[in-house]
Protein backbone atom coordinates (compact mmCIF):
# COMPACT_ATOMS: atom_id res chain seq x y z
CA UNK A 1 0.00 0.00 0.00
CA UNK A 2 2.80 2.26 0.97
CA UNK A 3 4.58 1.46 -2.98
CA UNK A 4 0.91 2.34 -4.20
CA UNK A 5 0.74 5.90 -2.38
CA UNK A 6 4.16 6.66 -3.84
CA UNK A 7 3.02 6.05 -7.11
CA UNK A 8 0.21 8.00 -6.76
CA UNK A 9 2.40 11.29 -5.59
CA UNK A 10 4.68 10.56 -7.95
CA UNK A 11 2.48 10.52 -11.01
CA UNK A 12 0.72 14.09 -9.26
CA UNK A 13 4.25 15.45 -9.12
CA UNK A 14 4.71 14.81 -12.94
CA UNK A 15 1.61 16.13 -14.08
CA UNK A 16 1.75 19.45 -11.95
CA UNK A 17 5.27 19.78 -12.95
CA UNK A 18 4.06 18.93 -16.98
CA UNK A 19 0.98 20.94 -16.77
CA UNK A 20 0.52 24.45 -18.34
CA UNK A 21 0.81 27.02 -15.58
CA UNK A 22 -2.84 27.67 -15.07
CA UNK A 23 -3.31 27.43 -11.16
CA UNK A 24 -7.28 26.39 -11.72
CA UNK A 25 -5.51 23.65 -13.27
CA UNK A 26 -3.16 22.56 -11.15
CA UNK A 27 -5.92 23.11 -7.78
CA UNK A 28 -8.36 20.97 -9.66
CA UNK A 29 -5.54 17.85 -9.99
CA UNK A 30 -4.32 18.36 -6.42
CA UNK A 31 -8.07 18.50 -5.56
CA UNK A 32 -8.69 15.18 -7.48
CA UNK A 33 -5.31 13.33 -6.20
CA UNK A 34 -6.20 14.25 -2.25
CA UNK A 35 -9.83 12.42 -2.93
CA UNK A 36 -8.20 9.41 -4.21
CA UNK A 37 -5.90 8.85 -1.35
CA UNK A 38 -8.85 10.06 0.94
CA UNK A 39 -10.98 7.34 -0.43
CA UNK A 40 -7.94 4.62 -0.76
CA UNK A 41 -7.11 5.67 3.11
CA UNK A 42 -11.34 5.10 3.88
CA UNK A 43 -11.09 1.79 2.24
CA UNK A 44 -11.48 -1.11 4.67
CA UNK A 45 -9.92 -5.02 4.90
CA UNK A 46 -12.24 -8.12 4.51
CA UNK A 47 -11.49 -10.28 7.27
CA UNK A 48 -12.63 -14.52 6.81
CA UNK A 49 -13.35 -16.75 9.90
CA UNK A 50 -15.60 -19.61 10.78
CA UNK A 51 -18.40 -19.98 13.41
CA UNK A 52 -17.05 -20.44 17.25
CA UNK A 53 -13.73 -19.05 16.11
CA UNK A 54 -12.34 -15.50 17.40
CA UNK A 55 -11.59 -13.11 14.27
CA UNK A 56 -9.26 -9.86 15.10
CA UNK A 57 -10.47 -6.71 12.78
CA UNK A 58 -7.62 -4.36 12.12
CA UNK A 59 -8.75 -0.66 12.14
CA UNK A 60 -5.86 0.38 9.88
CA UNK A 61 -4.37 2.81 12.40
CA UNK A 62 -1.84 1.98 15.15
CA UNK A 63 -2.90 4.53 17.66
CA UNK A 64 -5.57 8.01 17.87
CA UNK A 65 -5.40 11.36 19.04
CA UNK A 66 -9.00 11.96 20.87
CA UNK A 67 -11.65 9.21 19.73
CA UNK A 68 -11.70 5.30 19.13
CA UNK A 69 -15.39 3.83 18.42
CA UNK A 70 -15.91 0.54 16.81
CA UNK A 71 -19.72 -0.20 15.48
CA UNK A 72 -21.65 -2.88 13.62
CA UNK A 73 -24.08 -1.79 10.92
CA UNK A 74 -25.17 1.37 13.28
CA UNK A 75 -24.80 -0.36 16.73
CA UNK A 76 -22.19 0.81 19.21
CA UNK A 77 -20.00 -2.03 20.01
CA UNK A 78 -16.96 -0.17 21.71
CA UNK A 79 -15.54 3.19 21.54
CA UNK A 80 -13.12 5.49 23.96
CA UNK A 81 -13.46 9.15 24.08
CA UNK A 82 -10.33 11.36 25.56
CA UNK A 83 -9.29 8.09 27.87
CA UNK A 84 -12.53 7.46 28.88
CA UNK A 85 -13.35 3.93 27.68
CA UNK A 86 -17.14 2.46 26.96
CA UNK A 87 -18.75 -0.26 26.17
CA UNK A 88 -21.50 -0.72 24.17
CA UNK A 89 -24.90 -3.18 24.51
CA UNK A 90 -25.78 -6.02 23.05
CA UNK A 91 -24.39 -9.89 22.69
CA UNK A 92 -21.26 -9.00 20.51
CA UNK A 93 -20.41 -6.44 22.42
CA UNK A 94 -20.09 -8.56 25.51
CA UNK A 95 -17.87 -11.17 23.36
CA UNK A 96 -15.47 -8.02 22.27
CA UNK A 97 -12.61 -6.56 23.26
CA UNK A 98 -10.35 -3.87 22.27
CA UNK A 99 -7.05 -4.41 22.06
CA UNK A 100 -4.97 -1.17 21.20
CA UNK A 101 -7.10 -0.33 17.90
CA UNK A 102 -7.85 -3.28 16.67
CA UNK A 103 -11.14 -5.15 17.98
CA UNK A 104 -11.36 -8.92 18.96
CA UNK A 105 -14.17 -10.97 18.34
CA UNK A 106 -14.50 -14.64 20.35
CA UNK A 107 -16.70 -17.44 19.47
CA UNK A 108 -17.94 -15.92 16.26
CA UNK A 109 -21.42 -16.50 15.16
CA UNK A 110 -22.66 -16.16 11.90
CA UNK A 111 -25.35 -13.36 12.92
CA UNK A 112 -21.91 -11.39 13.48
CA UNK A 113 -20.94 -11.43 9.60
CA UNK A 114 -21.38 -7.93 8.07
CA UNK A 115 -19.86 -4.54 8.23
CA UNK A 116 -17.99 -3.17 10.73
CA UNK A 117 -16.79 0.96 11.19
CA UNK A 118 -13.56 1.73 12.69
CA UNK A 119 -13.68 5.54 13.33
CA UNK A 120 -10.74 7.34 14.19
CA UNK A 121 -10.16 11.01 15.30
CA UNK A 122 -13.18 11.14 12.77
CA UNK A 123 -11.87 9.29 9.91
CA UNK A 124 -14.39 6.19 9.66
CA UNK A 125 -13.03 2.98 7.89
CA UNK A 126 -15.00 0.44 7.36
CA UNK A 127 -14.11 -3.46 6.85
CA UNK A 128 -16.08 -6.29 6.01
CA UNK A 129 -16.47 -9.86 8.16
CA UNK A 130 -17.57 -12.81 6.41
CA UNK A 131 -18.54 -16.02 8.49
CA UNK A 132 -17.55 -19.26 6.31
CA UNK A 133 -18.74 -23.26 7.00
CA UNK A 134 -18.32 -26.02 5.02
CA UNK A 135 -19.60 -28.97 5.46
CA UNK A 136 -20.79 -32.33 3.71
CA UNK A 137 -24.15 -34.25 4.28
CA UNK A 138 -24.71 -37.66 3.79
CA UNK A 139 -28.08 -39.93 4.93
CA UNK A 140 -25.27 -42.76 6.37
CA UNK A 141 -21.29 -43.22 5.82
CA UNK A 142 -19.82 -42.27 2.43
CA UNK A 143 -19.57 -45.04 -0.08
CA UNK A 144 -19.17 -45.27 -3.16
CA UNK A 145 -22.64 -44.86 -5.08
CA UNK A 146 -23.75 -43.29 -2.35
CA UNK A 147 -25.09 -39.49 -2.20
CA UNK A 148 -23.18 -36.36 -0.91
CA UNK A 149 -24.28 -33.10 -0.43
CA UNK A 150 -21.16 -29.84 -0.35
CA UNK A 151 -22.31 -26.62 1.27
CA UNK A 152 -20.04 -24.19 1.47
CA UNK A 153 -22.49 -21.37 3.50
CA UNK A 154 -20.96 -17.60 3.62
CA UNK A 155 -22.61 -14.81 5.69
CA UNK A 156 -21.75 -11.29 4.98
CA UNK A 157 -21.41 -11.42 0.90
CA UNK A 158 -22.78 -8.47 -1.04
CA UNK A 159 -24.61 -8.55 -4.44
CA UNK A 160 -21.85 -9.15 -6.20
CA UNK A 161 -19.32 -11.58 -4.61
CA UNK A 162 -20.04 -15.35 -6.06
CA UNK A 163 -18.94 -18.35 -4.68
CA UNK A 164 -17.97 -21.72 -6.59
CA UNK A 165 -16.42 -25.30 -5.64
CA UNK A 166 -13.07 -26.92 -7.02
CA UNK A 167 -13.34 -30.34 -7.59
CA UNK A 168 -10.05 -32.69 -6.04
CA UNK A 169 -8.38 -32.32 -9.75
CA UNK A 170 -8.67 -28.54 -9.91
CA UNK A 171 -11.79 -28.16 -12.24
CA UNK A 172 -14.50 -25.57 -11.63
CA UNK A 173 -18.05 -27.58 -10.60
CA UNK A 174 -21.12 -26.51 -11.95
CA UNK A 175 -22.93 -24.33 -8.94
CA UNK A 176 -22.69 -22.62 -6.33
CA UNK A 177 -22.68 -23.00 -2.74
CA UNK A 178 -24.13 -26.21 -2.93
CA UNK A 179 -23.42 -29.01 -4.60
CA UNK A 180 -25.01 -33.04 -5.19
CA UNK A 181 -22.52 -35.81 -5.64
CA UNK A 182 -24.94 -38.23 -6.87
CA UNK A 183 -23.86 -41.10 -7.38
CA UNK A 184 -20.81 -40.48 -5.11
CA UNK A 185 -17.64 -41.62 -7.92
CA UNK A 186 -13.94 -42.52 -6.97
CA UNK A 187 -12.84 -39.31 -8.80
CA UNK A 188 -15.05 -37.52 -6.14
CA UNK A 189 -12.74 -38.59 -3.18
CA UNK A 190 -9.94 -35.82 -2.54
CA UNK A 191 -10.39 -32.30 -1.37
CA UNK A 192 -12.94 -30.10 -2.59
CA UNK A 193 -11.85 -26.08 -2.26
CA UNK A 194 -14.66 -23.50 -1.70
CA UNK A 195 -13.45 -20.22 -3.42
CA UNK A 196 -15.01 -17.20 -2.58
CA UNK A 197 -14.40 -13.78 -4.28
CA UNK A 198 -15.44 -10.16 -2.35
CA UNK A 199 -14.21 -7.06 -2.77
CA UNK A 200 -12.04 -7.98 -5.63
CA UNK A 201 -10.40 -10.59 -2.91
CA UNK A 202 -9.99 -14.49 -3.08
CA UNK A 203 -10.57 -16.91 -0.22
CA UNK A 204 -10.27 -20.19 0.00
CA UNK A 205 -11.38 -23.26 2.08
CA UNK A 206 -10.71 -26.76 2.34
CA UNK A 207 -13.06 -29.63 2.69
CA UNK A 208 -11.75 -33.29 2.60
CA UNK A 209 -13.88 -36.15 1.14
CA UNK A 210 -13.45 -39.50 2.06
CA UNK A 211 -15.62 -42.73 1.71
CA UNK A 212 -15.36 -46.34 3.43
CA UNK A 213 -14.13 -49.10 1.66
CA UNK A 214 -16.36 -51.64 0.52
CA UNK A 215 -15.32 -55.16 2.45
CA UNK A 216 -13.39 -57.35 0.30
CA UNK A 217 -15.42 -60.79 0.60
CA UNK A 218 -13.70 -63.59 -0.86
CA UNK A 219 -15.83 -65.45 -3.39
CA UNK A 220 -17.57 -69.55 -2.90
CA UNK A 221 -15.17 -72.40 -3.70
CA UNK A 222 -16.92 -73.58 -7.17
CA UNK A 223 -17.93 -76.95 -6.78
CA UNK A 224 -16.32 -79.69 -9.05
CA UNK A 225 -18.56 -80.47 -11.64
CA UNK A 226 -21.78 -83.52 -10.84
CA UNK A 227 -20.55 -87.29 -11.27
CA UNK A 228 -22.52 -90.23 -10.03
CA UNK A 229 -21.60 -89.94 -6.17
CA UNK A 230 -22.43 -86.23 -6.39
CA UNK A 231 -26.02 -87.16 -8.18
CA UNK A 232 -26.44 -89.89 -5.18
CA UNK A 233 -25.46 -87.27 -2.36
CA UNK A 234 -27.09 -84.39 -4.14
CA UNK A 235 -30.57 -85.34 -2.10
CA UNK A 236 -28.79 -85.43 1.13
CA UNK A 237 -26.86 -82.09 0.62
CA UNK A 238 -30.95 -80.05 0.79
CA UNK A 239 -30.64 -81.66 4.42
CA UNK A 240 -27.92 -79.22 4.82
CA UNK A 241 -25.66 -82.80 5.51
CA UNK A 242 -22.31 -83.10 3.14
CA UNK A 243 -21.57 -86.60 1.51
CA UNK A 244 -18.69 -87.64 4.43
CA UNK A 245 -21.40 -87.02 7.33
CA UNK A 246 -23.95 -89.34 5.44
CA UNK A 247 -20.67 -91.98 4.87
CA UNK A 248 -19.78 -91.74 8.98
CA UNK A 249 -23.33 -91.63 9.52
CA UNK A 250 -23.94 -95.46 7.21
CA UNK A 251 -20.87 -96.63 9.50
CA UNK A 252 -22.00 -95.81 12.66
CA UNK A 253 -25.61 -97.48 11.91
CA UNK A 254 -23.92 -100.98 10.17
CA UNK A 255 -21.93 -100.91 13.44
CA UNK A 256 -24.79 -100.77 15.75
CA UNK A 257 -26.69 -103.49 13.91
CA UNK A 258 -23.75 -105.86 14.22
CA UNK A 259 -23.37 -105.64 17.94
CA UNK A 260 -27.00 -105.99 18.61
CA UNK A 261 -26.67 -108.98 16.02
CA UNK A 262 -23.35 -110.04 18.54
CA UNK A 263 -25.86 -109.65 21.51
CA UNK A 264 -28.58 -111.07 20.62
CA UNK A 265 -26.35 -114.50 19.49
CA UNK A 266 -24.62 -114.11 22.92
CA UNK A 267 -27.87 -114.14 24.84
CA UNK A 268 -29.24 -116.92 23.34
CA UNK A 269 -26.24 -119.19 23.68
CA UNK A 270 -25.87 -118.19 27.74
CA UNK A 271 -29.61 -119.67 27.61
CA UNK A 272 -28.56 -122.92 26.19
CA UNK A 273 -25.60 -122.86 28.31
CA UNK A 274 -27.84 -122.09 31.58
CA UNK A 275 -30.63 -124.94 30.38
CA UNK A 276 -27.76 -127.23 30.60
CA UNK A 277 -26.29 -126.73 33.71
CA UNK A 278 -29.97 -126.70 35.32
CA UNK A 279 -30.37 -130.31 34.31
CA UNK A 280 -27.07 -131.63 35.25
CA UNK A 281 -28.02 -130.21 38.97
CA UNK A 282 -31.35 -132.06 39.06
CA UNK A 283 -29.08 -135.45 39.34
CA UNK A 284 -29.81 -138.31 36.89
CA UNK A 285 -33.22 -140.04 36.64
CA UNK A 286 -33.15 -142.76 38.88
CA UNK A 287 -33.31 -146.54 37.19
CA UNK A 288 -36.67 -148.61 36.96
CA UNK A 289 -37.19 -152.01 38.21
CA UNK A 290 -37.07 -154.17 35.26
CA UNK A 291 -33.44 -152.30 34.23
CA UNK A 292 -31.77 -152.66 37.57
CA UNK A 293 -32.54 -156.88 37.64
CA UNK A 294 -31.09 -156.88 33.80
CA UNK A 295 -27.84 -155.70 35.14
CA UNK A 296 -27.91 -157.95 37.64
CA UNK A 297 -28.66 -161.08 34.99
CA UNK A 298 -25.82 -159.55 33.25
CA UNK A 299 -23.21 -159.44 36.20
CA UNK A 300 -24.25 -163.35 36.99
CA UNK A 301 -23.57 -164.61 33.41
CA UNK A 302 -20.55 -162.87 33.34
CA UNK A 303 -19.17 -164.54 36.57
CA UNK A 304 -20.60 -167.61 35.24
CA UNK A 305 -18.10 -167.60 32.23
CA UNK A 306 -15.17 -166.89 34.71
CA UNK A 307 -15.89 -170.03 37.37
CA UNK A 308 -17.45 -168.45 40.11
CA UNK A 309 -20.70 -168.60 41.36
CA UNK A 310 -22.29 -166.44 43.29
CA UNK A 311 -23.95 -167.65 46.62
CA UNK A 312 -26.09 -165.19 46.83
CA UNK A 313 -29.77 -165.70 45.76
CA UNK A 314 -30.87 -163.03 42.77
CA UNK A 315 -32.25 -160.32 43.84
CA UNK A 316 -35.15 -159.90 41.46
CA UNK A 317 -37.10 -163.03 39.92
CA UNK A 318 -37.68 -162.98 36.68
CA UNK A 319 -41.01 -162.87 35.24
Amino acid sequence: MFLFYHFLLTEMHICLHFTSFDPTFKMKIAVWFVLVLGALSAAGDVFLTKPGQSATLKCGVNNFVNSLEWRNEKDRIYSQDKGFPRRGQGDIADRSQLRNTNLRISGVKEQDAGKFTCEVDGTAREHTLLVVSVSVSSSADLRLGGTATLQCQVKGLSPDSTVQWKRPDGRPHKGSQIVQLYPLARSDVGTWICVISHAGKTFNESLDIKVAEPAHTTPAPVPPKSTKDNRAAAPSSKLGLSWWMWVVIGVGCAVVLLLMAFVVCLCKRIKRRRRKLRKMKNGRQRLKPEQYCQSQQLQQNRSKDAGERSHQPPLCNPS
